[in-house]
């Protein structure tokens, strides 16, 4: 339980430092190539009013123009390349132009704006790394194509460098939450396992006064026959006996003492040698017993404690049935596993505590029925079972109409 806890915590805290890295890489990635769009789409604007050619800036010692230049852009002044592509009325190209023309070819010019041209837009990004302009000046088209391709593979650097940074601090937290939470949950740990001792050793040393009391009321019971309070001893000291076995049998599964006797075995005929015999304590009862059980499902398992899980759920559901009620056994092959289920009408389980009830001692307000009794023990040790194997085990109800325990098993 303890395990479980410690593994849960551990996950949620590592899940949300994941999410929050993920988080961090996506927006500076994002924020990288907002940036390099927006600078594209200004250096557009400006290469778009100098019709397409490179601004020029006044070299040292020479006159500056009449009108003041526009201020100096980085990112022009580090352009990779840009070109310019005249269009014919059809839509062909007619000519391009680049100052740096050995890095295209006719062919990925003409497909550049076959590219361009189809998306029906003025401005736009086409071949992930190119952006346009569409201008009609003078009866012509033409095309304003900027190539940033270095401002993307800085971006990509700088979100490779982001996503290694950060997944190497992922790694730290994570290593230091696991550490953390397992120095935090050791108190409890240690605590569990003094209960679980405490348990162990109380069972033990419950056992013997209790045979005594049981040996006495049967010497009583020979010499002074029936006798009501005579009854009563009798009936508390079976119901603290079976309390008693309970306890014992959770102390020995959490002490490790008792380990499954694992084989492959035919559950099949495991469940039915569990539910015929238990068919006349139902019909005494009032209650009605269903079993859909194919022939042949086997599994690998302890034979001994899965037939201990299905009386407990059978006995449970039998307790909680009601007058008329019905209960069902039903068994269905997995893949190389199996799951079978107990279902019984009556009051169901409120959704609050389909968790709950698995829990040692709990048992839900049961003041419409005061006659069911119990110790909160058997669902316990059910799923202690049920972990033995590595399977899962788990409630589904219509509040006020049925219950149903599932148990999914592994081949």
């Amino acid at each position: 339980m303890i395990a479980r806890l410690r593994w849960r915590l551990t996950a949620l805290v590592i899940g949300v430092l994941f999410l929050v890295t993920a988080g961090i890489i996506f927006s500076i990635s994002w924020g990288n190539y907002r940036a390099v769009e927006q600078r594209a789409m200004s250096a557009l604007g400006t290469l778009a009013g100098n019709r397409g050619a490179r601004p020029e800036f006044p070299m040292e010692g020479e006159n500056p123009p009449m009108q003041p230049p526009e201020p100096r852009d980085d990112f022009m002044a580090n352009l990779v390349s840009f070109y310019t592509v005249y269009l014919n009325d059809d839509g062909t190209v007619s000519r391009w132009e680049s100052d740096r023309a050995g890095l295209y070819t006719d062919e990925q010019v003409n497909t550049l704006a076959a590219a361009a041209l189809a998306t029906g837009k003025e401005t736009g990004k086409v071949m992930s790394t190119q952006y346009f302009r569409l201008l009609e000046q003078d009866d012509q088209r033409r095309l304003i194509v900027l190539d940033a391709r270095l401002e993307h593979m800085a971006a990509q650097s700088v979100t490779r460098t982001t996503a290694l940074v950060a997944g190497l601090a992922c790694a730290i937290l994570s290593a230091g939450a696991f550490f953390l939470i397992k120095r935090m949950v050791r108190p409890v740990q240690e605590a569990f396992d003094r209960q679980k001792q405490f348990v162990w050793d109380a069972s033990h040393e419950f056992k013997t006064p209790l045979a005594v009391i049981s040996a006495n009321a049967e010497v009583l019971a020979g010499e002074i026959g029936e006798n009501e309070y005579l009854g009563y001893i009798q009936s508390e000291v079976r119901r603290t006996d079976k309390l008693v076995q309970n306890l014992l049998t959770l102390a020995r599964m959490d002490k490790g003492t008792v380990s499954a006797q694992m084989e492959r075995f035919d559950l099949s005929n495991a469940l039915l040698g569990v539910a015929l015999p238990f068919e006349s304590t139902v019909f005494e009862a009032g209650r009605t017993l269903e079993t859909d059980i194919p022939d042949g499902v086997f599994i690998h398992g302890d034979r001994e404690m899965l037939q201990q899980l299905a009386v407990i759920l059978l006995s449970n559901a039998l307790k909680y049935s009601g007058e008329g009620g019905i209960i069902r056994l039903s068994l269905i092959q997995k893949g190389r596993g199996c799951q079978f289920s107990v279902y019984n009408t009556g009051q169901g389980i409120a959704p609050e505590n389909l968790e709950k009830i698995f829990d040692r001692f709990y048992r839900e307000d049961l003041s419409h029925n005061n006659e069911i009794a119990g110790n909160g023990l058997g669902l316990a040790i059910a799923r202690s079972i049920v972990d033995a194997h590595k399977g899962r085990i788990h409630a589904e109800s219509e509040y006020g109409k049925s219950a149903t325990f599932v148990v999914s098993l592994p081949g």
